[in-house]
């Protein structure tokens, strides 16, 4: 069937469209004044002294492993439930992802057993703030002073979440954002590397434009780097979204609390997410999980019922240590991490954005209380 209700839609408005169409009049498309101008504006948002802007969130993270150094033989610990890319790029320098277990409720990183974790080989803590949860920081950064270890935040789903007046990406030692559509705002494809370190900023832009330092003459390379630039196109766009991201963030959870509501007589079998104690949460994907009595052929044929309905979604996330290439390369099996599989076993992301109506809300929420009625027994 035609999907009529998508998983994700970006907000865009006529505003956007001619903040970009106003770049394509100039003769400057990339590394112009919008690019610089975005970088100033995002980092003034989220809190810190630097933020760079690259060409996707992977790209920003590969670049955060590659000039805070880490590199063949170092390992760093970090969480088996994300996108895959967050434990991909530690594998891009060479080095080695060490995962440990999640927290039952927000499913970031669990401070409990990354101590546990660390070797002489560990250089650096790298967590997720999963869905817009924030992940413990206060707790790993006094682990990482205390072992001298080097925190990475992954914040590309948790643009805008708040803790105590500090928002998401403003913890670590640095951090990284993404704008792919389906965020809480976009840039078409993007992403963002912040941080408070001078040092670290400078090392960036040089290896997101082929290891070129800004004073450098044309043609004159310093050091090996890549070709991550974003042009000035998708940074008027990113401008652009975020003057109006407060907003955006605002219906975003209305939308949550909206399917809480249609959600909540059948809570015994479909648990939405919780609020995150002291936490802002800006939510980037509506993501439910079934109850312990349903195993993941309840959750298989939800979606495929769901689907059949024209309504868009997916389970979210797989376990990375159970995908294919880790298991080949690691020898990862079922059981490494209990919590971590049991959870991703059971996730069910329904539509969600900014755009979403009361009447689509209700109409998802009615489709999978039907689909709960139609379990295979």
């Amino acid at each position: 069937m035609q999907q009529t209700i998508s998983l994700s839609m970006p907000d865009i408005s006529e505003e956007d469209i001619q903040a970009v169409v106003a770049v394509l009049r100039t003769t400057s498309l990339s590394l112009g004044p919008k690019l610089r101008e975005f970088e100033q504006k995002f980092a003034q948002y989220v809190g810190t002294k630097e933020a760079v802007a690259v060409s996707n969130g992977t790209c920003a993270l590969h670049l955060a492993m590659h000039a805070l150094d880490i590199h063949d033989g170092d390992e760093v610990i970090t969480t088996p439930f994300s996108f895959i890319a967050s434990a991909n790029c530690i594998l891009f320098e060479r080095a080695k992802p060490v995962f440990v277990d999640i927290l039952p409720d927000t499913l970031c990183i669990d401070p409990a057993q990354v101590e546990a974790a660390i070797t002489p080989r560990t250089k650096a803590i790298l967590a997720v703030d999963v869905f817009g949860y924030l992940a413990e920081w206060k707790e790993l950064r006094a682990i990482a002073d205390k072992h001298s270890l080097l925190l990475i935040e992954d914040s590309c789903e948790a643009m805008g979440s708040e803790r105590e007046g500090k928002r998401a990406g403003s913890f670590g030692d640095c951090a990284v954002f993404a704008f792919y559509p389906n965020k809480q705002m976009t840039t078409g494809e993007g992403g963002m590397f912040v941080t408070d370190r001078p040092d670290l900023a400078r090392m960036v832009r040089s290896l997101r434009n082929q290891g070129r330092d800004d004073e450098d003459a044309f043609l004159v390379h310093h050091r090996l780097g890549f070709n991550y630039r974003i042009s000035d196109i998708n940074c008027a766009l990113g401008l652009s979204q975020l003057r109006k991201l407060p907003v955006m963030i605002q219906k975003r959870s209305q939308v949550a609390l909206w399917y809480r509501e249609g959600l909540a007589d059948v809570s015994e079998h479909v648990h939405g997410p919780a609020d995150q104690e002291g936490v802002q949460v800006s939510w980037f994907v509506y993501v439910v999980r079934l109850g312990d009595q349903h195993g993941p052929k309840d959750r298989d044929f939800l979606i495929r019922f769901l689907k059949e309905q024209g309504i868009g979604c997916n389970m979210y996330f797989p376990c990375i240590h159970l995908q294919p290439f880790y298991r080949e390369k690691f020898g990862f099996r079922e059981g490494a991490f209990p919590m971590t599989e049991h959870i991703a076993e059971r996730t069910l992301a329904l539509p969600f954005s900014s755009r979403m109506s009361a009447k689509h809300v209700a109409q998802v929420c009615e489709t999978l209380k039907d689909g709960l009625l139609h379990l295979p027994s």
